[in-house]
């Protein structure tokens, strides 16, 4: 009886594991092209693109903006508009969609709904060469002493990090076969960096304190042109591996052993995600500071707006997302009318949280 019982209860665990697998795969088959949420989507980006150049301290009509984007010399906002405003908001574009892409990788390949593109300690790794670079002062080493003579210091110091923690990621990831293990590992990077961070706080002057301060609140208004080219080759790189990874992350949904089962080849897989969450998440870190909110947000609003977990669908839902919810966000951070600029983290995370919290309330649960 024992035996009869215990086998019937694992072909019954079987048969709802089989049944679980179908709901996933039907769910990421189910053929919806999106249509009219695409077009909405473009449609809010391209206004809310030129309302973030429109206002600001000084508020252009959209008639000098065209006026600035077709012919230069016939509006009076040529500097303003091509230098600055423009720009900005194409740091937000890029930015936006490179952290919500990352933000999609991670919470799919760890099926964790709160992992975001920080996990993996990429941008406490940056955080802390900049802190090193800042916080240190005339007392740092001649290295650090040469980088912060450059006018690119605080990009170079946050790739170092970036990178220093990327490869020693990667170098982890070639010997734990489990993607919890290596989540805890990220985090406890995380953990050990901004230890590290907070000492060098303690002991440093109230000057250099207050200028790690204003980085690590994040900013998409410093720039270049020259900055935006590296950036914008970046975040291609990355976003081309995500596409390109885009079936293996629909089979990570379905866990590492039925991944397995059909076919991925786990390592590589693990590999070009976590590469490409590294190169998007580092490169937004090094240019525009550790923003934080957006690449943890935007896929679970992507979700619950558009109900599927085809990454074929989610993938491009997700970039145009995240890149209107920052532009958004710096929009409302501009205070028209006035010189000051609010912190961009702090709006990124008051408008996210109470949005995403009543669109939880509204469909009553949340989806990987």
């Amino acid at each position: 009886m024992f035996l009869k019982s215990e086998f019937e209860g694992r072909q019954a665990a079987k048969s709802y594991d089989c049944t679980s697998i179908q709901i996933v795969i039907r769910k990421m088959t189910v053929n919806k092209t999106w249509w009219k949420q695409k077009v909405g989507l473009v449609l809010l980006l391209l206004i809310l693109f030129l309302a973030d150049i429109a206002f600001g301290s000084t508020t252009i009509s959209m008639g000098d903006i065209i006026a600035s984007i077709l012919n230069r010399s016939l509006s009076d906002y040529e500097d303003i508009v091509w230098q600055f405003r423009i720009p900005k908001a194409l740091t937000c574009i890029l930015a936006g969609s490179a952290l919500a892409t990352g933000g999609l990788m991670m919470q799919s390949i760890f099926r964790n709904p709160l992992a975001g593109p920080d996990v993996l300690g990429l941008s406490s790794g940056a955080s802390l060469m900049v802190a090193m670079v800042l916080l240190t002062g005339k007392s740092g080493n001649q290295l650090l002493q040469l980088v912060s003579t450059s006018p690119w210091s605080l990009v170079i110091a946050a790739s170092i990090g970036g990178m220093m923690v990327f490869a020693l990621i990667i170098l982890i990831s070639q010997f734990i076969k489990d993607n919890t293990s290596l989540l805890i590992i990220g985090l406890m990077i995380s953990a050990a960096t901004s230890s590290i961070v907070g000492i060098l706080q303690y002991i440093s002057k109230a000057e250099d304190l207050q200028a790690f301060f204003i980085w690590s609140m994040g900013t998409v208004g410093n720039t270049s042109w020259t900055e935006i080219k590296v950036l914008a080759a970046i975040v291609a790189i990355g976003l081309s591996i995500a596409i390109l990874s885009q079936k293996s992350l629909n089979t990570w949904l379905l866990g590492e052993n039925y991944s397995r089962s059909l076919g991925v080849n786990i390592n590589r897989s693990r590999f070009w995600i976590v590469a490409s969450t590294g190169l998007l998440a580092g490169g937004v870190t090094a240019f525009c500071g550790p923003i934080a909110f957006v690449g943890l947000a935007v896929p679970h609003l992507v979700r619950l707006a558009v109900p599927t977990s085809n990454h074929k669908i989610l993938l491009p839902f997700v970039m145009m997302a995240g890149a209107c919810l920052l532009l958004l966000c710096d929009l409302l951070s501009q205070l028209p009318g006035h010189t000051r600029v609010l912190p961009l983290n702090a709006i990124t995370s008051l408008m996210g949280a109470p949005l995403v919290i009543w669109m939880v309330i509204r469909n009553k649960q949340i989806r990987i």
